[in-house]
């Protein structure tokens, strides 16, 4: 038989951690299916005497929220494939291409991410007004385009990825074009599943861009439609509750999705 191993130290620091982490989402779901009455207990309950859908049907029912939900899947889902495009060229470039000033062309660019977005809030506003996209979706995709977070993840990530099959191909006549889409890029997937979690959960989350740029309910992200929706809202608990978890559920799945490739590729990039 096989010897049961016991937990280690650290499984007794975790674990503590682990509950205090998890806690409040459970307190979330488990508030979203109580009716108004129990929250309003003092204290309230921690579970509910039945389930009651009452909140997802007033979010449901009550609001645009499906059409909040389409804007932020469709933002997120072209940020995504945008960034996995320019932010893979450009690492490639960076981390096998050698021109004039391309290590200090890579630092000014990672040096951008220190700037906080706050700063260049009103120049972009004003450029995005004066083409006309404001209040329109694409004022939500373009200005995420690309990022210096995904250029640097990428660059580590082909630093690391080993010359000699690049020259192995090269030499069997492919073009660096052909090497980069038939070698590089199937074994960068940790890296590209890494960088299109932290891009959707980054756009998904998004706020304060879309409060500054999107005036109409109907362009509303799910981020900007939930405050909206709490302000009209603010005694009906469960209904504010059972939005949250409509809008929290696919970033978590998306984490929990990619959460192995994802430590793969951040381990490739602190190596790189």
């Amino acid at each position: 038989m096989k010897k049961l191993s016991l937990p280690s130290k650290w499984h007794l620091v975790l674990l503590p951690m682990s509950v205090v982490t998890v806690l409040p989402f459970v307190w979330m779901i488990l508030s979203s299916v109580m009716t108004q009455g129990e929250l309003n207990r003092f204290p309230p309950p921690f579970w509910p005497e039945g389930i009651d859908l009452g909140g997802y049907r007033t979010v449901l029912n009550g609001s645009n929220f499906p059409r909040w939900f389409l804007n932020s899947v469709i933002v997120s889902g072209a940020i995504v494939l945008a960034q996995l495009a320019l932010c893979s060229l450009a690492g490639y470039a960076f981390a096998r291409i050698r021109f004039v000033g391309s290590r200090v062309t890579l630092v000014l660019v990672i040096a951008t991410a220190l700037i906080p977005f706050q700063l260049t809030v009103i120049p972009t506003f004003l450029i995005f007004n004066k083409v006309g996209l404001t209040d329109t979706l694409g004022a939500l995709i373009v200005p995420q385009l690309s990022s210096a977070v995904g250029i640097f993840l990428m660059t580590s990530f082909f630093q690391s990825f080993p010359r000699e099959l690049e020259e192995a191909a090269r030499i069997d006549g492919c073009s660096r074009f052909a090497v980069f889409f038939r070698v590089v890029l199937p074994v960068a997937r940790p890296a590209l599943a890494a960088l299109a979690v932290i891009t959707f959960i980054t756009a998904w989350n998004d706020l304060f861009w879309p409060v500054v740029v999107i005036n109409s309910d109907a362009n509303y992200t799910v981020q900007v439609g939930l405050t909206s929706f709490q302000g009209q809202h603010r005694a009906d608990w469960p209904a504010i509750m059972a939005g949250t978890v409509l809008t929290t559920l696919p970033v978590l799945g998306v984490f929990l999705f990619g959460q192995r490739r994802f430590v793969q590729a951040l381990t490739g990039a602190v190596k790189g």
